[in-house]
C-alpha cells in the first residue's frame, strides 16, 4: 500500500470530487481514479459511492478515512523529527463571523506569526450559514462562528464558550437609568445593529418576529467595533456580544440593559469538518484561536 494512495484518497474525501483532488495534488483525474480503484481493490472494499457527479464516503470508507489520517500524520510527524529545521509552508483558510475578525487581528497574531512563520491564514468572513456550508464543501479548513449553539455531527467542537449578549447605551442615555426594559421600549429606539442575518442580528429579529415585530436601524454596519463607539457617542442603542463592549463597560461610558423575556444563548465555536484531516499546522491554529477568541477553551 503506498503513502501516495492514502493522500490521494483523504484529499478526494476532503474535497467529495476527483476532479478538485487532481487539481490540488497536480495529478490528472484519470490518475487519481487509478490510484482509488487500486486501494480499493487491495482493501478488498468500496470507499466511495459514485452517484451521478457526486462522491460520497462509504461507511466503511469512513473509517479507512480515519485510519489513513492517522498514518498521514504520524509520517508528517517523523519527517519533521527527522528535520525540525524545516517546517513545511502551509495555507489555512479560516472564515469566521466579522466581529471576531478584529479581535483576531487585534490580539496575538504578531506572535503567532513569529513561532510559526511558515503558515499562512487565508481570511474570509460570513454568517453562520454560509460558514458551515464552505466548511461542507471544503472550501474552509477551520471555521468561527458566533451564533446559537452548533450541534451537527459533521463538524467537530474543538473549542467553545458561551458568551453574555446585551442591549447597550451610552452612559448620556436616559435610558442608562431605566436598566430594564420591555420589548415595546425597544420599538420607539434609535438602533445601530450589524446587518440583517448575521449571528446576534438574526436571534434579536427572530425574538421580535414572533410577535410580528421588526426594528428599522438607523444604521447597520458589520463592524462590531464602529457600532460600539456609536453607542458610547450617544447616537443610538444597539445589541452586542459582551466581548465587544466590555472595555468601555469598565470606563462607564456604556451601560448595558437587560430585557424581559429576553435571554439568547451566544456562543463561539471553534469547528472543523469531521472528514477534514488534523494537520499540525491546522491543530496550531485551532490552538492560537482558542487562546485568543475564548477566555475559557479547552481544545478537542
Amino acid at each position: 500500500m503506498e503513502l501516495r494512495s492514502l493522500h490521494t484518497f483523504i484529499q478526494v474525501a476532503e474535497s467529495g470530487s476527483f476532479s478538485r483532488a487532481a487539481e490540488k495534488l497536480g495529478y490528472s483525474q484519470p490518475t487519481v481514479s487509478v490510484q482509488i480503484k487500486g486501494l480499493e481493490d487491495e482493501l478488498g472494499i468500496r470507499l466511495f459511492d459514485r452517484i451521478g457527479h457526486t462522491v460520497r464516503l462509504t461507511e466503511q470508507g469512513r473509517y479507512i478515512l480515519a485510519q489513513a489520517q492517522q498514518i498521514c500524520h504520524m509520517c508528517q510527524e517523523l519527517s519533521q523529527g527527522t528535520a525540525p529545521q524545516r517546517e513545511a509552508r502551509s495555507v489555512i483558510r479560516l472564515a469566521m463571523a466579522d466581529s471576531l475578525a478584529s479581535v483576531l487581528l487585534k490580539k496575538g497574531f504578531a506572535s503567532f506569526r513569529k513561532t510559526h512563520p511558515a503558515i499562512s491564514i487565508r481570511l474570509t468572513t460570513a454568517g453562520t450559514r454560509e460558514l458551515l456550508e464552505q466548511l461542507d464543501h471544503n472550501e474552509a479548513d477551520i471555521v468561527c462562528t458566533l451564533d446559537s449553539h452548533t450541534y451537527d455531527t459533521s463538524y467537530v467542537i474543538a473549542s467553545e464558550e458561551k458568551i453574555g449578549v446585551h442591549f447597550v447605551v451610552s452612559a448620556q442615555n436616559p435610558l442608562s437609568k431605566t436598566k430594564r426594559l420591555t420589548k415595546e421600549d425597544l420599538l420607539t429606539q434609535d438602533f445601530l445593529l450589524t446587518e440583517k442575518g448575521m449571528s446576534y442580528r438574526r436571534l434579536l429579529d427572530e425574538w421580535l418576529a414572533k410577535d410580528s415585530l421588526e426594528i428599522q436601524p438607523v444604521l447597520e454596519n458589520g463592524s462590531a467595533d464602529v457600532i460600539c463607539q456609536l453607542v458610547e457617542d450617544n447616537i443610538g442603542i444597539s445589541f452586542l456580544p459582551d466581548y465587544v463592549t466590555e472595555s468601555a463597560v469598565q470606563k462607564g461610558t456604556i451601560i448595558r440593559l437587560d430585557v424581559d423575556g429576553f435571554s439568547p444563548d451566544l456562543w463561539k465555536q471553534i469547528l472543523y469538518h469531521r472528514d477534514k484531516w488534523l494537520s499540525q499546522p491546522m491543530e496550531s491554529v485551532i490552538e492560537y484561536l482558542s487562546n485568543i477568541l475564548l477566555q475559557n477553551h479547552s481544545p478537542v
